[in-house]
């Protein structure tokens, strides 16, 4: 579905609107990579023994992105906000 040009906010054409999206969306598959990588190096053992995630490991990805989350919007609060990194 497409945006009227009355969505936008005051003082953004639709091209400039366009790319904000595509940089958003750039950030956004940034961050879930990065998310990916780091739980997958900590929580999944190398050796692949088991065609699946065990319980252990289902539970450190868990916690993991759990984590993640909450430090990525806490950074991202302050940064929003002003505020430097503690």
């Amino acid at each position: 579905m497409a945006a009227s040009s009355s969505n936008l906010p005051e003082g953004v054409d639709k091209e400039q609107a366009f790319g904000m999206a595509a940089t958003e969306m750039e950030y956004r598959v940034e961050l879930f990579n990065r998310l990916t990588q780091t739980c997958f190096n900590k929580c999944v053992d190398k050796r692949y023994k088991e065609s699946e995630l065990n319980m252990g490991e289902n539970s450190c990805i868990d916690r993991c992105v759990s984590k993640y989350w909450l430090v990525n919007g806490i950074v991202g609060q302050m940064l929003s906000a002003g505020r430097p990194p503690m």
